[in-house]
């Protein structure tokens, strides 16, 4: 009889892998789905970026093995990227790694930094794949909580309260913040960095959503004073230029941990598609003018959720940022996964229950705005004719 590593028997398959199989099923019995669920954007990359792509896959070594490290003209486009961006100063040529998508990044840094039994700090709510990478590594995880009334924010004293701090290796974090959309200022993310330092542990900061409905300077944790010594930032196309499934991400540091990195993802992949970097250098060279153009259509799309949100009674803020809606029940059904079933049999609408998140999620909820405004319309009037 073949058995499966014990690894598999602390993971599950993805949420949203499986809820997409029960979506999948009620749409071929001829139930039409709206799906507010997932983070996946809709929109066209800018046209440029789909026309070098284009041109790129015609070149007769298009098609050839790439370098594990992105070819010169990406890692020089990210760099200046960073800095027209997030007046970072990062060195194009061993400071930067390209990714492919910044989920691929969490594994890598994961492989290259934790032994068995080491320990994590995992924010709660958070990324359900820090949790999932950190179990088949079997390393131990520690929740730091995450608070509505804190700003979904780290508090610094509860985390120097943790026993045994000398075993954690890597923390995570990450802002505008998933699923909540909030938002953290400089002077927090200096305590953060400070407590990573005193502690000696590798602080990496996952940060897709910087530019999507945020009215503040974007930030990245290299505008903290000193973070290159413990610090790595993940990054991504994804959200910013609309290309999910072209998976362009990059993980940024000093040499000596980009070094080890590579290490693991040389041995995981055989380089980028070429065309697809060609397209991601094209995607940087966009000006400011790019994120308002797609900004006011998020804007348009959050309007439209938060009118649904307030028809049913959620509690939500205007200030966060992000291509998501996070709201708390306030109903007599507090129970957020049953309130997602429930709404998707009565409306035919799905929306992510926050437990997915985490503990800290129970009781909210999480509408994606990676909808066409039609869609969303169409759902509100479900919703309301209710």
């Amino acid at each position: 009889m073949i058995v499966v590593s014990k690894k598999m028997h602390k993971i599950s398959e993805y949420f949203f892998s499986e809820k997409m199989k029960e979506i999948n099923h009620l749409k071929e019995k001829g139930i039409e789905i709206i799906n507010l669920g997932i983070g996946n954007p809709d929109l066209l990359p800018p046209k440029k970026v789909i026309s070098k792509m284009k041109k790129a896959s015609e070149l007769n070594y298009a098609n050839t093995y790439q370098s594990y490290i992105g070819i010169e003209k990406l890692r020089k486009a990210i760099s200046d990227w960073y800095e027209k961006k997030y007046r970072v100063n990062v060195n194009p040529k061993n400071e930067i790694l390209p990714l492919m998508g910044s989920k691929e990044g969490i594994m890598h840094i994961s492989m290259s930094y934790l032994n068995k039994g080491d320990k994590v700090l995992i924010p709660n709510p958070g990324y359900p794949t820090y949790s999932s990478i950190s179990n088949l590594l079997e390393v131990g995880i520690i929740y730091y909580n995450l608070y509505e009334n804190e700003n979904w924010v780290p508090n610094i004293h509860l985390l120097e309260k943790i026993n045994d701090l000398k075993k954690i290796k890597i923390m995570w974090i990450n802002y505008p913040h998933m699923p909540t959309g909030a938002k953290i200022t400089l002077e927090k993310l200096e305590e953060i960095v400070f407590f990573a330092k005193k502690n000696c542990i590798l602080l990496v900061h996952d940060n897709p959503y910087s530019f999507i409905l945020n009215n503040e300077r974007p930030l990245s944790i290299f505008n903290v004073k000193g973070s290159k010594d413990i610090a790595l930032e993940l990054n991504s196309l994804s959200k910013s230029y609309n290309m999910p499934g072209w998976r362009v991400g990059m993980v940024i540091g000093k040499k000596e941990f980009i070094k080890n990195i590579l290490k693991v993802k040389s041995q995981m992949d055989s380089g980028m598609y070429y065309p697809i970097q060609i397209g991601a250098i094209e995607a940087m060279n966009h000006n400011s003018e790019w994120f308002n153009e797609i900004n006011i259509k998020y804007s348009k799309r959050r309007k439209i959720v938060w009118e649904i949100c307030d028809y049913l009674n959620l509690k939500y803020t205007k200030k966060n940022s992000g291509i998501f809606v996070w709201s708390k029940i306030t109903g007599l059904e507090k129970d957020d996964s049953v309130w997602s079933d429930n709404f998707l049999k009565k409306y035919h609408i799905f929306v992510t229950p926050g437990r997915v998140f985490g503990n800290n999620g129970k009781g909210y909820l999480r509408f994606s705005i990676c909808c066409p405004t039609e869609l969303l319309e169409q759902a509100k009037n479900r919703v309301f004719s209710s």
